[in-house]
């Protein structure tokens, strides 16, 4: 079995790889819920559905989020009201929240309402939410205005200096059901390429997450969402600075050394290789910019093949 710990289009990204090479049903997605948020009523999980869309084939491939072909004939009759329409929720995509809200208020657990919808898809992978509680991230920026994630990334293009990030409601929050089963008995454990602040970050804040990685270290391989000094799409490069971190494979290897043995670096950072293994972590170097479903397919073999 392999287990990813997942968050946002890198991750999904992976996870298609993955699902090349071998056979989806021995796929687990630990999945970050501290992007959630509830808009209009409803709640929604962008990484969650990011990840099934993209494993549906039904992502959006021009934006890394929401539906192909999508229609937003809903936002343009708020727009019209003078309602909130800076997070775009298309019509298609309404239903998956709809659905969720729906079924969270007859009292289904996320995760339960998570398999619904995958099972929907036609999913094989288990993507578990790493909590059923209730955490959200909540981002400071420089004059010390607390904001929603959703509201830093979306609504302020995420082009604003952070001084600190944490994850609301965690510390009383328990792992969902089947997520530390998933981290103690995988063959191997995948660090996905996503934002190592917002989307891997407060999968560690669940108590017990953190440990269980720790655990497991010896069978946990990295791929590191930093490339050339930058990421290739998002925030995680100004807020790895923002937050004094070194913007590199070895700032990356820094991070994750005490959770995985192995970090997967590209091909254009093969000279940086002596130096993350000073960092404490094994470099594998391959291609990571999964622009093509070949790609994305020969990066899964290089995570599953580190140790062969």
């Amino acid at each position: 079995m392999i287990t990813v710990l997942a968050g946002g289009v890198g991750a999904a990204r992976m996870l298609a790889g993955l699902r090349q090479v071998v056979d989806p049903s021995s796929i687990t997605a630990i999945v970050n819920v501290g992007d959630d948020v509830d808009l209009h009523g409803l709640h929604v999980s962008p990484d969650l559905d990011t990840c099934t869309y993209t494993l549906a084939g039904a992502i959006n491939p021009e934006t890394g989020w929401g539906l192909v072909g999508e229609t937003w004939h809903a936002m343009e009759a708020l727009e019209r009201y003078g309602g909130l329409t800076w997070f775009r929720l298309g019509d298609r995509d309404l239903a998956t929240h709809l659905y969720r809200t729906q079924r969270r208020a007859e009292g289904a657990p996320l995760s339960t309402v998570t398999a619904e919808i995958t099972r929907a898809w036609g999913l094989s992978e288990r993507l578990l939410p790493v909590t059923d509680d209730r955490v959200r991230t909540v981002v400071t920026l420089t004059d010390g205005t607390r904001l929603p994630f959703q509201d830093y990334f979306v609504r302020l293009r995420h082009d604003v200096p952070i001084t600190g990030v944490e994850v609301e409601g965690a510390a009383s929050a328990r792992p969902a059901p089947g997520v530390l089963e998933a981290l103690a008995t995988a063959t191997t454990v995948v660090v996905a390429p996503s934002n190592p602040i917002v989307s891997i970050g407060p999968l560690f804040e669940v108590p017990g997450v953190r440990d269980a990685l720790v655990a497991r270290r010896d069978r946990t391989v990295a791929v590191s969402p930093i490339i050339g000094g930058a990421a290739l799409k998002g925030p995680a490069d100004r807020m790895l600075r923002e937050l004094g971190h070194d913007v590199s494979v070895v700032g990356v290897a820094r991070l994750y050394a005490p959770l995985a043995s192995v970090l997967v670096i590209d091909e254009v950072d093969a000279a940086l290789a002596d130096a993350v293994a000073a960092a404490g972590v094994r470099p594998v170097v391959a291609p990571t910019v999964m622009r093509t479903p070949d790609v994305a397919a020969a990066l899964g073999r290089t995570v599953l093949e580190v140790w062969s």
